[in-house]
């Protein structure tokens, strides 16, 4: 074999090379699935000092995200188990929210044909209820979330998570495939290790999935901190690494909770690429 050939030859493999690593990376859809939807009797404890017994419509969304590398899963919303409860999720308090469950996380993932197993990862934004549902719907899937949130006591001291299931402890930012492209951002405040996602699409460009960052654009815009919140410097800190993040990506805000925004948005089987 020839010198000029043997050089050839390498050449096509460091470019087939090069192309396998690029088509390895990449977010390739978003798909918003239905979570939940809700009614809350009063929204002063989101927005303290106003809307003293106003009632609101809430609504809860999960987001899959197709990969190069394989599925991620961000939040799971509120319990399956919700869907076969006639009256919905009644709270104690009757202030807070009800919560019904019209399309369960399994059936949206059977639609898509998306098996649990099939979860590259995943991860929630905080462990409150309506994020937490569904996670042990997933218990080999490796489950990322702040160490803050991990280890912060629940109910009577209880662990937020079964100890069998897998998972990765962060203390602060964390590129989940390497590339660049699905970023977890540490934005504490509303929980001890709240946490939002950057996600970078080739057409739609990039989004910041901001959980309970803020709770409606409401919030968003004004700057409220809810009463429930652990920390108000922590959560405004927190919004304006986010509005930060935002600048730098030319990146769009998903509110998780807010109706108006979600009612404008594609939902499952629809995606965003």
């Amino acid at each position: 074999m020839t010198r000029s050939i043997r050089l050839t030859l390498a050449a096509i493999a460091l470019l087939c090379s090069a192309t396998a690593s690029f088509a390895a990376s990449g977010v390739e859809r978003l798909y918003i699935l239905n979570c939940g939807e809700g009614v809350a009797g009063d929204i002063s404890r989101w927005t303290p000092g106003l809307n003293e017994g106003k009632s609101m419509d809430f609504v809860d969304s999960c987001y899959l995200i197709k990969h190069a590398q394989g599925w991620f899963l961000w939040d799971t919303g509120i319990s399956d188990a919700v869907a076969a409860m006639p009256n919905g999720l009644v709270p104690a308090d009757p202030k807070a929210i009800t919560w019904r469950r019209p399309k369960t996380l399994a059936a949206q993932l059977d639609q898509l044909g998306v098996k649990p197993a099939d979860l590259k990862g995943m991860a929630v934004s905080h462990t409150h209820p309506d994020h937490t549902g569904n996670v042990e719907m997933f218990p080999s899937t490796m489950l990322y979330v702040q160490k803050a949130e991990y280890e912060w006591p629940g109910a009577n001291n209880e662990p937020r998570f079964k100890p069998s299931h897998p998972v990765t402890m962060l203390t602060g930012d964390r590129d989940v495939f390497g590339d660049g492209s699905v970023m977890i951002l540490s934005t504490p405040g509303h929980t001890p290790g709240h946490q939002s996602l950057l996600v970078k699409l080739p057409k739609t460009g990039a989004v910041v999935l901001s959980g309970d960052a803020a709770h409606f654009k409401d919030n968003w815009d004004n700057r409220r901190v809810p009463s429930m919140n652990v920390s108000k410097d922590q959560t405004t800190a927190s919004m304006q690494k986010i509005a930060d993040t935002m600048t730098v990506e030319k990146a769009q805000l998903w509110i998780n909770h807010d109706k108006a925004q979600r009612d404008g948005q594609k939902l499952a089987p629809e995606f965003y690429d």
